[in-house]
């Protein structure tokens, strides 16, 4: 029997389309991957079962692959988060910040995010020839995020660019000297400015989330700085890089299906089952990683204690055990067992705001623009081990017809 190479996640072919990977990895569903010979899961019973057992799977190795050695001094603030934490302390932790998560906070940003997604779908509209994560994509969550936690709305760029290069660290993965140079300075500057954010906060409290964050209290404990700090960094990063990629990917699959497009957009209504497909086909997040804390029987293979796991959501959604037409887009497919948001106990907290953002966004979008034309350049893919997403979508936006078109709303 040939042995085939192993599948290297990193990959600029992995990147630009996994789809044909996961299959072959469903196929022999317990196996290693480069980089670094990580352990891959990736049927959806089997990701199920490790994301809801983290007294067998740690999210502490989060904190190994976060931290390479020469952020020393330095420090990456997502290590230190909730992500990378177990129960007990992630217990305490998430009854902590949830108390500022709330429905009431997010329904607050309703007229607000509508309002924005109108404004800038009008400008897609209107200039036709775009790159839509620049005019749309990005600029409605980096707004959304900025109202949350209360950060001047000028900073919309720099938000994005301290998010990419945060997800881009990981020690699996060599640095060369000039890049390492430059992660390090961004990281201190992040941090140096929620520090002062914080401050602000404390002498100058506003009706924002870093506000209600510093008075949140559970059994007589509060949060630290150094605690703030880690989760408006867990905010930034899942606030902007699920919804940026989310908008992208679901334009980019109604440019490549016009006739779904056109029924979505006669009946509004289901915008939402749509945003839920093409979470389950393109999550933005599509892998995460744990560790073992002992031998560990699954899939048939038996995994050794401290193993490092990479647990693929993304092919877990694509699962034709779970799903009938497990690739295709299907319109009025109910899939509760979606795990684009993860499992268990680090089911994601923001997922019903950006569940809400995309909502909004696409009704203001489609009602403003009746079709998308992609450009033919090949589409470039964003540099994360867990985190897939298109860094540019070039198109060419194809106006809505006023007053004939049924979809349309007046601006």
């Amino acid at each position: 029997m040939l042995m085939r190479e192993p599948i290297d996640v990193m990959s600029p072919e992995f990147r630009a389309d996994p789809s044909p990977f996961y299959a072959r990895l469903r196929s022999e569903p317990i196996q290693q991957v480069e980089p670094g010979g990580l352990w891959a899961i990736s049927r959806h019973e089997d990701v199920q079962y490790v994301l809801k057992n983290p007294k067998l799977f740690s999210s502490t190795f989060l904190q190994q692959i976060m931290r390479p050695e020469w952020l020393a001094g330095v420090g990456n603030p997502l290590s230190e988060s909730i992500l990378t934490m177990d129960p007990p302390h992630h217990t305490r932790m998430r009854a902590l910040v949830s108390l500022a998560f709330t429905h009431k906070t997010i329904a607050r940003l309703e007229a607000s995010i509508r309002q924005v997604a109108g404004e800038l779908a009008e400008d897609v509209r209107r200039q036709q020839e775009v790159d839509f994560v620049q005019a749309f994509a990005l600029p409605l969550p980096a707004f959304v995020i900025a109202e949350l936690l209360g950060f001047p709305p000028e900073l919309r760029s720099k938000l994005k660019q301290w998010s990419d290069d945060i997800i881009s660290i990981t020690a699996s993965v060599p640095e060369p000297p000039e890049r390492i140079a430059y992660l390090r300075s961004s990281l201190a500057e992040l941090q140096s400015f929620l520090r002062e954010v914080i401050t602000d906060r404390r002498a100058r409290p506003r009706e924002d989330m870093m506000s209600e964050l510093l008075v949140a209290e559970v059994e007589g404990r509060r949060l630290t700085d150094s605690e703030l700090v880690a989760f408006g960094t867990v905010l930034l990063v899942g606030g902007l890089e699920t919804t940026v990629y989310l908008l992208g990917h679901t334009v980019r699959r109604m440019a490549q299906a016009p006739k779904v497009l056109a029924r979505v957009r006669a009946e509004p209504a289901l915008i939402p089952s749509r945003v839920e497909e093409v979470l389950r086909l393109d999550s933005p997040f599509q892998i995460t990683l744990r560790l073992t804390t002992q031998e560990v029987e699954l899939g048939g293979v038996k995994l050794p204690a401290y193993a490092p796991v990479a647990v693929m959501m993304g092919s877990a959604n694509r699962d034709e055990r779970q799903f009938e037409q497990a690739d295709e887009l299907v319109l009025e497919r109910r899939s509760p067992q979606l795990l684009s948001f993860g499992h268990g106990v680090h089911f994601c907290l923001g997922a019903p705001l950006a569940r809400m953002e995309a909502h909004l966004a696409l009704e203001e979008l489609f009602a403003r623009c009746e079709g998308f034309v992609l450009s033919q350049e090949a589409l470039k893919w964003n540099h994360s081990l867990g985190i897939r997403g298109p860094v540019e979508l070039p198109l060419h936006a194809i106006p809505a017809r006023r007053g004939a078109d049924a979809g349309a709303r007046s601006s």
